[in-house]
């Protein structure tokens, strides 16, 4: 039927912005893979309408250590809870790190542990992890985010994959970490547009699955009267 609510569903989801909480896995000032988040800001403000970036900053995250939770009045320390309160907000997540003695960078590792405290606040979302780092281009540390993904119920992209040779075979940054490849740029594009795909079709399936059992629960309640 024309005007129909399911005809007009597809152009109501288009609509729909989605904040991405993006992590770097670095505190350096001029790092890469700051860079790389800078980078997907702009990319998303110029062409990838729906997707918005948020650089969540976890320089000030104290390590784990659960004798810091459930003091003065508050369960976490003032900065674990704004960052677990930006985490828990957002629709989707990006990581860029390096890859740190063949593993995660301790930042990133710090941040994540936070995160996965009761109640785990990085729950059943999309994610993608880019990596600036040597020749590897981070392959190790990308493939163990993704281990910990699993535990934290996190819902990765696999493709494209997002390994930069940073300064190899010559420099993909300036000196400041702003990214200057154009290749690197492409297909960091590439990686954004599919966690967008990704975290829409998880979003709208949830809402289906929600939808559906609630007429479930509907047609049970009246089959019983």
């Amino acid at each position: 039927m024309e005007g129909s609510s399911t005809a007009a569903s597809p152009a109501k989801r288009a609509k729909r912005t989605l904040r991405v909480a993006a992590i770097s896995g670095s505190l350096r000032r001029a790092s890469a893979n700051t860079g790389l988040i800078r980078a997907a800001a702009k990319l998303c403000e110029e062409s990838i309408p729906g997707l918005q970036i948020d650089h969540v900053d976890i320089s000030d995250l104290p390590l784990v250590n659960t004798d810091l939770e459930n003091t003065g009045g508050s369960v976490f320390p003032a900065a674990v809870e704004v960052f677990r309160d930006r985490v828990r907000g957002a629709d989707c997540f990006l990581f860029a790190s390096p890859e740190y003695n063949y593993s995660i960078s301790g930042p990133l590792k710090n941040a994540l542990d936070w995160g996965s405290r009761p109640p785990n606040v990085w729950a059943d979302r999309a994610a993608a992890v880019v990596s600036a780092s040597g020749k590897s281009g981070g392959k190790r540390m990308v493939y163990h985010v993704r281990q910990v993904g699993v535990f934290l119920d996190i819902h990765f992209v696999n493709k494209p994959e997002g390994f930069v040779q940073a300064h190899y075979p010559a420099s993909k940054f300036d000196g400041d970490g702003n990214l200057i490849d154009q290749e690197t740029e492409e297909q960091l594009r590439k990686i954004l547009l599919s966690l967008q795909a990704f975290a829409l079709r998880l979003i709208h399936g949830k809402t289906a699955a929600e939808s559906g059992q609630g007429s479930l629960v509907s047609l049970s309640s009246a089959t019983a009267e």
